[in-house]
């Protein structure tokens, strides 16, 4: 084919050139590419012999020696033979030896007379073309890595073995074909689309990566092909090199690698965000947000419905066959929730998996089960896009507490074993953590049920007081602590307010403040005076963390360790008051704690000024009371120094604030607590609040009856008819017999074994009260009396018609009291006949 670009054959590269010899044997036409290749120009060469031209000067006969015939004439070219040699030739000016390769072809000219055509080569340009080929060769044939050659009309013109091998041919069979017989369309396209693209533009393309099938092997193949165009000696395109690297098993490792650090990494997500809650619910829909859509595209999880309800988790495996309960739910896609056995479980809803199924199995067995896809004849539905389900237990402890599953839809890739693995790790962090849950649900469920039933009810009653009351643990989520208040009636309509604090928080707080509540109302009910019961409690806070509860008589070592390091220190500080309606009196006694808050009509809120003492727990220090009248409508307040201590601010600093916000005491008591802690920090989360706050009012003077009878027996008579005219004016008409006769026992009892001066006081509140003083200091017993006596039945008397009775020391003899309840229209009063005739 003509063509007006350069030639751009082998000749280029080769340095061919050429030239004739005439009959005479001299150099008849010399060619441009021999004069580039000798050096020497064409006037220089035409009419010489050659051997004048390929010889050194040195080497050419001196003046008259006979010139010896020039080889081409011995041995070749005129006489009519082919001739092939060695030629040396001094290249140029500066006489380069160079060898040359001459090739002598006979010819003829127009007049029929011997001629030659030489055809010279440059011998090294020529061997290093050899020495090229040789190297391409080998490149070419023995790499490792696949080669081929597209022409310019994209069709293979070359490719080495290890490219056939790559795609599965023999070599011969791919020479002119086209991408189209050996790659799936859509790949074969990409590849034209490349080599068009190289041959049109000459930049290279790198790492293409084809993917396609291989003769004889199931598995598709994976394929990186690099591009570059192949040009001639004059720069002329004549095709497309390419490299193909089989690159399937680095693919896989690579997706192997890629799994693993997403697989890490979603573990390391998991341990960040799974368990920041102490909730069942909370857990689980953490471990959902892990796992949705980084993991999987859908996912369930199922608690037994027992563990939600607080009940113990039996050890061992589970037999799947108990209530679950679907706690959490997510999705990536459209659509209800994970199938169940035979529709959509929805959250909240109380579920079975059958005994047979994947679901129940994995709870039965405590191992991972994989549940097969359903196809659905009904419709689209959920279970017709899944393709891949995992039902993992959730174990912790040896206990299977739950069930999670996981899906993966149509298009996604199924889960593999490394998944599977992934799965079970996730529920086995997630189980844990929903196990710690439980347990702190059910240990703060057990310290709940201690807290309040230590603590006294909401809205506590007590005869004079109008009482408001307010707690606040430190931590909202535990809600338990050392502090304590509480409201003990005593005999007399007297009321003993309590507030103290156990140092630390926690259960074991509560634990010590329990034990401190529990003897501060057993102290109290033996009536003793405030730093009596102060003086009692400490002796006991004191025992409270040694072995055995017993004092530190044991001080010393003990087998190498210090008595002292054996047992745990509690201390508390408390203040005690006893407030007595009746005298408007407020008797109180202080261990190491923050003083009572007065506040009177008119007057700015005080400190009480009460000898501050030392913690309970600290021993050998007396306790001192003091005693306060307080006017009716007076607000006394007592709290803990959670109230008004924070580190934000100094403690006068809280007092102040505390003071400041009782400056309207007329205000409802509910609305004073409520302003309390509303102008106050109360949410810093340092430390327990308790706050009780009681308005006195006292007994009004016509609501107590008091008199003083004579050591004499016609005082019996006489307190009869006291007592008698005063509840016939108080409109207790109901109550005047049952009294009559309590009134008669208590005050026979007086003259029989007390001693000085009978004093009788009636009392009217929310009961009726009859107290009988006299100076003896033997305290009443009670006993059963035999048939066959005629006394010892009086108290048992009292007994049966009170609600209450009993007997207190005061400071010059004792007092025996007893308690009617006030008629309501509903209860009849109790019959004394019938309590008499059951005493025999």
């Amino acid at each position: 084919m003509w063509q007006n670009s350069p030639p751009g054959s082998l000749y280029d590269y080769i340095r061919v050139a050429s030239f004739s010899l005439g009959p005479d044997g001299r150099i008849e036409q010399w060619s441009e590419r021999a004069a580039e290749l000798f050096g020497i120009a064409a006037r220089q060469a035409v009419g010489k012999d050659p051997a004048e031209i390929f010889t050194p000067p040195e080497a050419h006969p001196r003046p008259g020696v006979p010139r010896q015939p020039s080889p081409f004439l011995r041995e070749g070219g005129l006489d009519g033979r082919e001739w092939t040699g060695i030629v040396p030739y001094q290249r140029g000016e500066r006489c380069r030896p160079g060898l040359a390769e001459i090739y002598v072809m006979p010819t003829e000219n127009e007049r029929g007379e011997r001629a030659a055509l030489c055809v010279a080569v440059d011998v090294q340009a020529l061997r290093g073309i050899e020495t090229d080929i040789a190297a391409s060769e080998a490149v070419f044939g023995q790499s490792p890595l696949g080669f081929f050659f597209f022409g310019t009309d994209l069709t293979l013109l070359r490719v080495n073995e290890s490219f056939a091998q790559t795609f599965g041919r023999p070599a011969a069979w791919h020479r002119g074909r086209t991408p189209h017989d050996f790659l799936p369309r859509g790949e074969a396209e990409r590849l034209t689309s490349a080599l068009r693209q190289v041959l049109d533009s000459g930049k290279p393309v790198s790492d293409i990566q084809l993917v396609g099938p291989v003769p004889g092997q199931s598995e598709r193949r994976r394929w990186s092909v690099s591009l570059y165009r192949l040009h001639s000696g004059s720069g002329r395109p004549i095709g497309v090199a390419a490299l193909a690297t089989d690159v399937t098993g680095r693919r896989r490792a690579e997706r192997e690698a890629a799994g693993v650090r997403r697989n890490l990494a979603l573990l390391n997500e998991a341990g960040a965000r799974i368990g920041n809650s102490l909730d069942l619910e909370t857990t689980a829909r953490e471990l959902l947000d892990v796992a949705v859509p980084q993991f999987c595209d859908l996912a369930s999880v199922d608690l037994y419905q027992g563990l939600l309800a607080g009940d113990e988790a039996p050890p061992g495996l589970a037999d799947g066959s108990a209530e679950l309960r679907r706690v959490a739910y997510a999705s990536a896609v459209s659509g209800a929730p994970v199938d169940g056995d035979d529709k959509p479980i929805q959250v909240g809803e109380v579920h079975r998996y059958a005994f047979h199924s994947p679901c129940a199995g994995a709870l039965r067995t405590a191992q991972v089960q994989v549940v097969p896809r359903r196809e659905r004849e009904e419709g689209p539905e959920l279970g017709g896009v899944v393709q891949s389900t995992l039902a993992v237990p959730m174990v912790a402890r040896d206990t299977v507490v739950g069930l999670a599953q996981f899906s993966r839809t149509k298009g996604s890739e199924p889960f593999g074993e490394r998944d599977t693995a992934l799965a079970v790790e996730l529920a086995a962090r997630a189980a844990v953590c929903i196990d710690n849950a439980r347990l702190y649900r059910r240990e703060h469920e057990r310290a709940l049920i201690l807290q309040r039933s230590l603590l006294p009810p909401g809205d506590p009653e007590a005869a004079g007081l109008d009482i408001a009351c307010r707690y606040l643990p430190a931590n909202a989520a535990t809600e338990v602590g050392g502090d304590w208040f509480d409201v003990i009636e005593l005999p007399g309509h007297r009321t003993a307010l309590v507030v103290g604090d156990v140092m630390g928080r926690g259960l074991r707080a509560a634990v010590a403040m329990g034990e401190l509540r529990t003897a501060v109302r057993t102290l109290a009910m033996l009536d003793l005076e405030p730093a009596e019961v102060l003086s009692a409690l400490d002796e006991i806070a004191h025992g409270l963390g040694r072995p055995g509860g017993k004092q530190s008589a044991s001080r010393g070592v003990r087998g190498g360790v210090r008595a002292e390091d054996l047992s745990e220190v509690y201390l508390a500080t408390c203040v005690y008051a006893v407030y007595d309606p009746v005298t408007r009196r407020c008797t109180v006694a202080n261990a190491g704690h923050l003083p009572p808050v007065l506040v009177e009509a008119g007057e700015p809120a005080m400190l009480l000024d009460v000898p501050p003492g030392m913690p309970l727990g600290v021993g050998g220090e007396p306790f001192e009371e003091t005693e306060v009248d307080l006017p009716d409508g007076a607000l006394l307040a007592l709290y803990t120094d959670g109230l008004v201590e924070s580190r934000d601010h100094p403690l006068d600093e809280g007092l102040q604030a505390f003071r400041d916000a009782l400056t309207d005491p007329a205000r409802p008591l509910e609305d004073v607590c409520d302003h309390v802690l509303s102008a106050l920090d109360t949410h810093h989360g340092e430390d327990d609040i308790a706050l009780l706050m009681a308005r006195l009012r006292g007994l009004p003077e016509d609501h107590v009856g008091d008199w003083k009878l004579p050591p004499e027996p016609r005082s019996v008579a006489r307190a009869r008819e006291m007592a008698r005219g005063l509840l016939l004016s108080w409109g207790l008409e109901s109550l005047v017999d049952t009294t009559e006769l309590l009134v008669s026992e208590l005050v026979t009892n007086a003259l029989r074994y007390g001693e000085g001066e009978i004093r009788l006081r009636l009392l009217l509140d929310r009961t009726l009260v009859c107290e009988v003083w006299d100076g003896g200091l033997v305290q009443p017993r009670r006993r059963r009396a035999r048939d066959t006596d005629e006394g010892g039945r009086g108290l048992q008397l009292v007994g049966l018609l009170s609600a209450a009775w009993g007997s207190r020391r005061t400071p010059h003899g004792k007092t025996v009291w007893f308690e009617l309840a006030l008629p309501d229209g509903n209860s009849p009063a109790p019959d004394a006949v019938e309590a008499l005739l059951s005493l025999y």
